[in-house]
């Protein structure tokens, strides 16, 4: 399997050149040059999230050097579970993803692409620093794959003020390899200085560099695992196709339930679920594409103004149309998240987190509007990480998992840095010094 950049300037590479590429040279992302096709008999007997991972993923691994290894990155990666549950009303599910060591969907993708970059020739003894912009959940699921790995760093950008108190002490709680710097601006420029670095050929000859943003084909690629397998479970009790809200900011969840449905999957409709950060609604009603400026909401982690994966979309789907056709996106403003925190234990059976929430949101308005098949919420993060947010409007503590706990009882240390480039830079040549 080859791979293309997604604004079609750069040389094809394979998946190991890829994905210690990150970004492609002309500033693209990388896609795979096809997509295998599949059907649901394929996955007979594969009934566990690592097999399932490893059978769909292997055709994307054809070829390369990781080919072999695909397996154990599998059985390494996927240490915990992805269950699909029932909720209280006949129909809805909900996909939680919220079982890894930092309590969010991200830890899937982080753990696969370290245990793929570990597996990866390097051509140089320096460090490898590892950028990761982050708008509360990747930078904690990046500095938990690659703690403590040799050969590595890790330089975690995020907006400081706009993330959780528990996800920002998260972030600074690694230590050792990974370094915390809180950015005084938005998500938006975080995203924008690590991908300056990414493409600034003359730093990365003096401090070599990789990513583990969603824009990365090793965070992309493992999420389709666990659309995959829901889809298939419910596949093989119901014979019909499964549903999802998908809430989303920078589009790399959403994009990677595009991508199974795309190779064969038994996934029906997909539905985007927004917060008040409504270029996505905007452009599936109808408006041209436009980024827009990040506004701040307590679903924090959604609040992207320009999603990188849109270009993603835009390969799969060149025709805005089809596009529009393929897809629907909606948004759902801080009232309504709140209002979903506060009945969702007697609505659905369960506690959502902010962003969980948009898609409860979404889901309910898609049954007001009449549609009765089988759908499932992504539930992105515990909800033990907004405690801020959650507590005041149920009124008590929310119980939080024990790897959350253990991250919350260590020391956190986080260093300022101004939202510019050449303040980003000097501290990675630093970094790797």
């Amino acid at each position: 399997m080859k791979y293309i950049s997604t604004r079609g300037n750069s040389p094809a590479l394979g998946l190991s050149a890829a994905l210690a590429a990150g970004l492609a040279p002309d500033g693209g992302l990388y896609v795979p040059q096809s997509l295998p096709k599949f059907t649901p008999p394929d996955f007979d007997g594969d009934q566990d999230l690592p097999p399932v991972a490893a059978r769909l993923l292997a055709p994307f691994f054809a070829d390369d050097s990781l080919a072999a290894e695909l397996p154990a990155i599998c059985a390494r990666a996927f240490t915990f579970d992805a269950p699909l549950r029932a909720l209280a009303t006949p129909g809805d599910h909900v996909l939680e993803l919220f079982h890894g060591p930092t309590a969010a969907f991200k830890d899937f993708g982080a753990r696969f692409l370290a245990a793929c970059m570990q597996r990866l020739p390097r051509e140089t003894d320096k460090p490898l620093t590892i950028v990761v912009a982050t708008s509360g959940d990747t930078g904690a699921a990046v500095g938990a794959a690659f703690a403590g790995l040799p050969g590595f760093k890790v330089a975690i950008l995020y907006p400081d003020g706009r993330v959780s108190p528990r996800q920002a002490h998260q972030l600074g709680a690694f230590g050792g390899n990974v370094r915390a710097l809180r950015v005084d601006g938005a998500f938006d420029d975080c995203q924008r200085m690590a991908k300056q670095a990414l493409g600034d050929n003359a730093l990365r000859a003096i401090a070599p560099l990789g990513t583990a943003n969603s824009i990365s084909l090793g965070r992309l690629l493992p999420q389709m695992a666990y659309y995959a397998h829901s889809a298939l479970k419910h596949f093989r009790v119901t014979g019909a196709p499964l549903n999802f809200v998908v809430p989303t900011g920078n589009l790399g969840n959403a994009v990677a339930c595009v991508l199974a449905r795309a190779c064969g999957l038994p996934i029906g409709r997909i539905a985007l679920a927004s917060n008040a950060n409504r270029v996505l609604p905007d452009f599936f009603a109808g408006a041209d594409y436009a980024a827009q400026p990040s506004v701040a909401t307590i679903a924090n982690a959604m609040d992207v103004g320009a999603p990188s994966n849109f270009e993603r979309l835009r390969w799969i789907y060149p025709d805005d149309a089809a596009l529009r056709k393929a897809l629907t996106a909606h948004a759902a403003d801080d009232n309504a998240i709140r209002e979903e925190i506060r009945a969702s234990e007697s609505r659905y059976g369960t506690l959502v987190c902010p962003h969980t929430a948009t898609a409860t949101a979404v889901l309910a308005r898609l049954r007001a509007l009449g549609d009765r098949r089988d759908f499932a919420v992504v539930a992105t993060a515990h909800p033990a990480k907004f405690d801020d947010v959650i507590e005041p409007l149920i009124g008590r503590a929310v119980d939080v998992p024990p790897a959350l706990a253990a991250l919350l009882e260590r020391p956190s240390r986080s260093e300022p840095i101004a939202a510019n480039y050449t303040a980003l830079r000097e501290r990675l040549i630093a970094l790797a010094g």
